[in-house]
Parts: structure tokens; sequence; C-alpha cells
């Protein structure tokens, strides 16, 4: 009887094919996390991004309300054509359990952010040429980003009191529309 060898076997290449099919299937067990789409019915990423005084602030922070979650730049002009809106549905919803997160992805002064290779631009002297007086988060490493896996700015979440992203808008909207204002006032005064 002769030696049993993998080489020149007829069933070698099933052999290799079902390893590698094992080996695909525990990397994607692994990362299983990182692979679930962030979409409507789905909780949202925990985060944490820091405000205009350095704290850090975090999803925890706001859990019981509802949050409009806005990833923007201040290079990003659609992001500047939408910021009035936002900041006239804050004025609208002010004593409702609501809350809007304006998170920007601008690198640091005078440097590139490694999401967008954009230079880092002054943001708060961007939210007082603006009159925003809704919280604006800063993540100058782009953690916000990737954890919302973003495929561009402005893109936003509607997140309910609970955590679970109710909507998600890509692109720039009018946040004081109808539409928008009624769907925020039904979540935040929903139970939680």
């Amino acid at each position: 009887m002769s030696k049993i060898s993998v080489l020149g076997r007829p069933w070698a290449p099933y052999a290799v094919a079902l390893i590698g099919a094992g080996v695909v299937v525990l990397l994607a067990w692994m990362s299983r996390d990182q692979l679930n789409p962030v979409i409507s019915g789905r909780e949202a990423p925990e985060f944490s991004a820091l405000d205009s005084q350095g704290i850090s602030r975090s999803t925890h922070d706001y859990r019981g309300k509802v949050l409009l979650l806005n990833i923007w730049a201040t290079w990003c002009e659609t992001c500047k054509e939408e910021m009035p809106s936002m900041q006239r549905l804050y004025e609208q919803m002010k004593g409702e359990d609501f809350e809007i997160l304006a998170v920007s992805v601008d690198a640091p002064m005078g440097q590139a952010d490694l999401l967008f290779g954009m230079s880092g631009g002054d943001l708060w002297a961007y939210a007082d040429s603006l009159s925003l007086t809704f919280p604006i988060l800063h993540d100058p490493f782009g953690q916000v980003a990737r954890a919302f896996r973003i495929t561009g700015v402005p893109e936003s979440f509607v997140i309910d009191r609970n955590g679970v992203i109710f909507k998600k808008v890509a692109g720039p909207t009018a946040w004081d529309a109808a539409q928008n204002v009624e769907l925020i006032r039904r979540l935040a005064g929903a139970e939680g």
C-alpha cells in the first residue's frame, strides 16, 4: 500500500476549498459586530466625541432622548446649507425630549483628516458664524464616522429614545420641513 499524499490526489482541491471556507466563516464570525450594517431598526453604535470644552460626550449621555445625529465637516458646502434648518428645528423642539448632536469629522486645525484628506477648520468659529446653539461635538480621528459607516458628509441619523436608529439620511435635508418635525415630535412624545 502506498502512502496517502495530499498532492496529486483528486480530493485535494476540495480539502483546500473546505479549509478556505472554514477560515472565511471563522473570520466573519470573529468580526460579526463590524459586519452589521448601520440601518433603520438597528441599535445605534456607541460613540464618544469632544464638546467645545474638550469634555468627552457619549451616546449614553443622551439615552432617553430622541437624537438627530448629524455627521458633518466645515469644508462641506452642503453641510453649511443644511445647518440653518437644524437650528430652526432645534428652536422648535426646545423643552421636548430631543437633542441634536452635530459631530464634526474635521481634523485638528492645520492637519488633514484621515477619512477625506481635507484640512481641519475652526468648528467653534464656524458654529458662531451660523449662530448655531445646538451641541457641536468634535471627532477629529473619525471614530464616529467609522462606527456609523458613513459614506460622505453630511450624513444624519434619527435615533429614538431607546437608542434605535429610526431614520438614516445621506446628504443634506431640510430638517425643519413639516414631515421631519412631525416625525421627531412623534418619537419624542412616545414613551420609552
